[in-house]
């Protein structure tokens, strides 16, 4: 584990973007599996939670992507309350980020270029995937998958209506790096009004 030294204000990235980047990078190198995993927690207008892991699919100048059908469970609370979070852990790097804000649905043209990046199999899963709903049995999902693979045996796949890229828009972003006797050094970037980041450490 990498995540012991001491860990201060002036190592980081006036940007969080960039500090993300540093980590993450870090991480790639370090982690032996799935670095991009993250929790997404969303709620419902009740403001009843729920939480799965999804995986980063990609950033940009304004946020983090990830992908689903937008009427499965995440999709129908996004619409009904468009805020949510997602956390990263790291083990071997003994580093976690979290992230809060505001989440939108990302321009059918980048919906479009991931989709086409897929396998072949994933799009026919995403046709036979009613995400969320229940069914029978195992079966039916088998039936609805021979289905697709019937329906698009003699061309390219189409993105389905219901399945697209969001973007998290964050408005917060903490970094947290594991210490022993878990003194754990934590910095909060939080987004303001003049769409700068105030850096705060938070106690463990």
């Amino acid at each position: 584990m990498i995540g012991t030294a001491m860990f201060n204000r002036t190592q980081l990235d006036p940007d969080p973007f960039r500090q993300f980047q540093l980590w993450y990078q870090t991480a790639q190198s370090v982690e032996e599996t799935y670095v991009d995993a993250m929790a997404l927690a969303t709620a419902n207008a009740l403001g009843q939670p729920s939480v799965r892991m999804v995986l980063l699919r990609g950033t940009d100048e304004a946020g983090f992507h990830f992908f689903s059908h937008y009427d499965s469970r995440k999709g129908r609370e996004l619409e009904e309350n468009p805020f949510a979070a997602l956390a990263f852990y790291w083990y071997r790097s003994q580093r976690q980020v979290r992230l809060t804000g505001k989440v939108v649905q990302l321009p059918n043209e980048s919906s479009d270029r991931y989709w086409h990046s897929r396998p072949r199999g994933s799009q026919l899963g995403a046709w036979a995937s009613q995400q969320s709903r229940r069914v029978v049995d195992r079966k039916a999902i088998d039936e609805r998958l021979q289905q697709a693979e019937r329906r698009f045996a003699d061309g390219p796949v189409p993105r389905p209506p219901d399945w697209g890229g969001y973007r998290l828009e964050p408005e917060s972003f903490e970094f947290w790096q594991g210490q022993p006797d878990r003194l754990h050094d934590r910095f909060l970037y939080s987004l303001r009004a003049d769409g700068g980041w105030q850096i705060d450490r938070l106690s463990p």
